[in-house]
């Protein structure tokens, strides 16, 4: 028996996992600690993806490689990517017994100072020096044990000069302590003479109400990385690994690429690969929002997560770690959750000004009442001017865009929508005119031949021979199906010389000595190709059928004609009826031929459609439509696509599209499917709609807010505002605005 050097676990020295270092041999328990023995980079399971950034809420700039609170609003830093399973964090767990122990200490002297506030205004209302003494050490635990944290962020606020709400909290709790310290120490209460007005009450029950705020506002926050929870659990721990026809469950952190995986009847998916042997059916709908299982079969991708059906399959690892579309998904949500909405621009310009005028707000609060005020004057100054200060808090302001944000991103990665970023959001909700691609978005993007005319002294086989030569160097989807074509009738093709792609047009090169074109008419007339003509009327007839046609030509005349059809995804006629029914302007915009995209956009109820439309044309359209007042969305899937999905206000790229085309767009479509984008549509204005009723809360609490706690209805009907039930009101913001981001989270069930 041998020792792991990495683990330290005994392992048979007959084990094939083994390595020569120096001159010694060593054995491993598995490859995953034989690989990190040489030094080579181990793939990490997709749970850790982000644990180790913490971020600001409230300041999605602000980013720290550790726990602690924000520099600039003195919010708690919070991961970057919540952890798999929920659990209390250490800041939830210390602001919940800072609170208790302000309620126990707390309570007896708010109701000692119940008979004082009761009757406020009676200037005989007095207090025995044993009560005061009794208050002035329980509010001195509340305020300067379990309020530190508070203090210590309002301190810190005003050494940095990044002032916040906290720096509120601390001058308001301090302000109400202090007087009543004075007070009582220079008014004659150690000797057992009474002290008028003491308002420990007032700092010990803002500093608990606080503290229940800032633990009822943790518990919502955490609840906004749900979503994010629930993708990370999609994640098996572990997989059956098959090796020389063994099989063991390991942890899913050992799987490499290549390995094979047995995946049982109920299991999860642990890793993106291929279906090497068997079928099944396979739930996505945790990834993709489609609820329908999907047929697997040898040859088929998939996605880790997902769910197996009754069958049983042996998969190939392809992706593993934070390669997975999962982990991918996770990285992509994490990020674009803490990037900023252009609306918060204006919650940033208000809060930049917030609270100096608030400041100043509750500085000539203290000297009207202190100048102008009832008898007695002092005390009437400073309950005014703390409770000023104490309900301008500007937490619901700050938090009424970024919680929303969090939350809509998060449930359109429920839904198979990846949102890049927050702006993406605001724009969508704008957008009144969307422009779909036709192959690959509108149709089901794997097209297949399905007519071929031989021009006279050629066979069909030898039009789909030389046209399938050509084309196995092409990516298009057209050039896919024509190979496929020659595959199935098992016509051999032969290798070309020389090879041109013409983006837009076709393909043309040299097989055989031959000068071989294939590709539109366009290309046959501006290679001088002859007998294009006698091709026309076949053409015309499959292209009013909705075909695509292309013609294939060989040394300088055309041979034949391939008829070409790629049908439209099922969901796409309820999509666009939808879409149309949300009062959305669609356009259809292809490279294809105008009777076949016209064919295609008549079937799906499509009104408009742009044909023959170059790759480079795409994105002067695009340019023309954004010039005339549209806010424009481009959906596409192709290479080609890439410079107008950069250009449209909106780049929505199908996932099952090229990788150009994603990196490229605001929003990617998983599944590739246009009700996609229907869900995109209603996410952003649930979202958007969601931030206004924030703001507008955020705003009306604090401009009715500030004048009552000053006192301006206390001529009319004299009512005050107390600071405690200010403090009360502060907390209740927060926690509103949070929980009415939380209801996005039911946007599209």
């Amino acid at each position: 028996m041998a020792i792991d050097p990495i683990c330290g676990m005994q392992v048979d020295e007959t084990t094939s996992l083994r390595a020569v270092r120096d001159g010694m041999t060593y054995y491993f328990c598995s490859d995953r600690c034989r690989r990190r023995f040489l030094g080579e980079e181990v793939a990490q399971p997709a749970t850790r993806t982000g644990q180790s950034r913490f971020v600001c809420p409230m300041c999605p700039e602000v980013v720290s490689d550790a726990p602690g609170s924000c520099p600039k609003c003195g919010m708690a830093l919070e991961p970057a990517t919540p952890a798999r399973d929920e659990a209390m964090n250490d800041e939830l767990r210390d602001m919940t017994r800072r609170f208790w122990i302000a309620v126990v200490f707390g309570l007896p002297v708010f109701v000692a100072s119940l008979p004082h506030m009761l009757a406020f205004s009676h200037a005989t209302c007095l207090m025995t020096g044993a009560v005061a003494w009794m208050q002035l050490l329980f509010s001195t635990l509340v305020v300067w044990w379990a309020g530190a944290p508070l203090l210590a962020r309002g301190w810190r606020s005003f050494r940095t000069l990044q002032l916040n709400m906290f720096s509120l909290i601390a001058l308001g709790v301090i302000a109400a302590y202090g007087y009543s310290l004075v007070a009582m120490l220079f008014r004659g209460s150690a000797n057992g003479k009474a002290t008028p007005h003491l308002y420990f009450e007032a700092a010990a029950t803002i500093t608990a109400l606080v503290l229940l705020g800032q633990v009822l506002e943790l518990r919502a926050r955490r609840r906004t990385g749900d979503a994010i929870r629930a993708l990370l659990r999609l994640a098996p721990e572990t997989a059956r690994l098959v090796r020389d026809g063994v099989e063991e469950d390991i942890s899913l952190s050992q799987v490499q690429k290549g390995d094979l995986l047995r995946v049982r009847p109920g299991e999860r998916v642990p890793v993106d690969g291929i279906v090497v042997e068997g079928d099944s059916f396979v739930d996505e709908s945790m990834i993709t929002g489609e609820p329908l299982p999907v047929d697997k079969q040898k040859g088929s991708p998939m996605t880790g997560g997902t769910i197996n059906g009754t069958g049983t399959f042996l998969m190939k690892a392809e992706k593993v770690g934070h390669d997975t579309l999962l982990a991918r998904i996770v990285d992509t949500v994490a990020q674009a959750q803490r990037t900023r909405a252009p609306v918060q621009k204006l919650a940033d310009r208000v809060a930049a000004w917030f609270v100096p005028a608030v400041m100043v707000v509750a500085l000539a609060t203290f000297l009207i009442w202190a100048i102008w005020g009832p008898e007695p004057r002092i005390a009437h100054a400073l309950v005014n001017a703390v409770a000023v200060l104490i309900i301008a808090c500007p937490c619901a302001l700050g938090l009424a865009t970024p919680m929303s944000v969090m939350v809509g991103i998060a449930r359109g990665a429920q839904s198979g929508v990846l949102i890049r970023n927050a702006e993406t959001i605001e724009l969508l909700g704008k957008v009144d005119t969307i422009v779909i691609d036709k192959t690959g978005t509108l149709t089901e993007g794997k097209p297949a031949v399905t007519d071929i005319i031989a021009a006279r002294s050629f066979s069909k086989e030898e039009v789909l021979r030389l046209a399938a030569s050509l084309e196995q160097r092409s990516e298009h989807p057209i050039a896919h199906a024509i190979v496929a074509a020659a595959q199935a009738r098992q016509i051999a093709r032969d290798s070309p010389s020389a090879f041109n792609s013409r983006t837009g047009f076709g393909v043309e090169g040299v097989i055989n000595g031959r000068s071989v074109a294939v590709g539109s008419f366009d290309l046959m007339t501006e290679l001088g190709v002859q007998g294009v003509e006698p091709m026309r009327p076949h053409a015309e007839q499959l292209q009013t059928d909705g075909h695509t046609t292309v013609l294939v030509g060989v040394d300088g005349r055309i041979v034949g004609l391939l008829g070409v059809s790629d049908p439209p995804k099922e969901s796409a006629a309820a999509a666009v009826a939808e879409l149309k029914a949300m009062g959305l302007r669609l356009l259809v915009l292809s490279g294809d031929n105008n009777r076949t995209v016209s064919a295609m956009a008549r079937h799906l109820g499509i009104d408009e459609a742009w044909a023959e439309v170059k790759p480079e044309e795409k994105l002067s359209r695009i340019l023309a439509l954004r010039s005339s007042g549209h806010v424009v969305a481009m959906t596409g899937d192709g290479i080609n696509d890439a410079p107008a999905l950069a250009a449209a206000d909106v780049g929505i790229a199908m996932g099952t599209g090229t990788d150009v085309a994603i990196e490229t767009s605001g929003i990617t479509l998983v599944r590739g499917d246009l009700r996609g984008i229907v869900r995109a549509v209603v996410l952003s204005r649930a979202v958007m709609r969601n931030i206004r009723q924030n703001l507008v809360f955020a705003f009306l609490y604090n401009s009715l807010g500030i004048p009552v706690a000053a006192g301006v209805l206390y001529p009319l009907w004299g009512i005050l505002l107390s600071p405690v039930v200010a403090a009360a009101a502060m907390s209740f913001s927060s926690v509103s605005v949070i929980s009415n981001a939380l209801r996005l989270r039911r946007t599209g069930h």
